[in-house]
């Protein structure tokens, strides 16, 4: 999953008017609103947004013709296949009309530009394991533990032995496993916590 690296803003004239967008990483709805009412600005005329969370999508053109700012920016956010991230266009009117082709232009161009400073990252999915070992094999399943990145959130140990709690991406549990049982001669097992 695509995704922003932390928070950015830009601002840009654009005949007159002001444009300053805000972008950040959210992860529910709840959150997208905090941060939309942290930004905005009311005495602005237009605070216009735009938002993919968990693949839905919502955006608000805020009083600019039908089309002309939200679908823009969401158009955008569309196009870099990015989730979790909301932006939040702010337009101070100059005095001069842009037509439709120049709000479409000065929302998504503002929003592109945002997205450019906050840079791009890719998340995985994660999941949460539990290895269970014998005390002997200790070693051989750390070192396993760092070839994966897996992160070692518990270790316990009981009358069997070593008990870990781990998290890693999804992706990589079946080499894990495989590396498991073969560093431990089978003697290891890896559960879904």
């Amino acid at each position: 999953m695509l995704t922003l690296k932390g928070p950015a803003s830009f601002e840009e004239t654009i005949k007159k008017s002001r444009f300053i967008a805000h972008a950040a990483r959210v992860s529910s709805q709840a959150e997208s609103l905090d941060f939309y009412e942290r930004v905005i600005d009311p005495q602005a005329t237009h605070n216009c947004w735009a938002w993919r969370i968990d693949y839905q999508v919502r955006s608000s053109d805020d009083g600019e013709p039908s089309g002309t700012a939200g679908r823009p920016m969401l158009n955008v956010i569309e196009r870099r296949q990015l989730e979790n991230v909301m932006v939040v266009v702010t337009r101070y009117f100059g005095g001069i009309r842009l037509g439709v082709g120049g709000l479409v232009r000065a929302y998504s161009g503002t929003t592109a530009k945002c997205f450019d400073r906050a840079g791009v990252i890719e998340l995985f999915p994660m999941k949460e394991y539990r290895i269970k070992a014998g005390f002997e094999w200790a070693a051989s399943i750390h070192g396993l533990l760092e070839q994966f990145s897996a992160e070692k959130l518990e270790e316990s140990y009981d009358n069997d032995g070593l008990v870990l709690t781990v998290r890693c991406r999804e992706t990589d549990y079946g080499k894990l496993a495989a590396g498991l049982k073969n560093a431990s001669r089978g003697q290891a097992a890896i559960f879904r916590n």
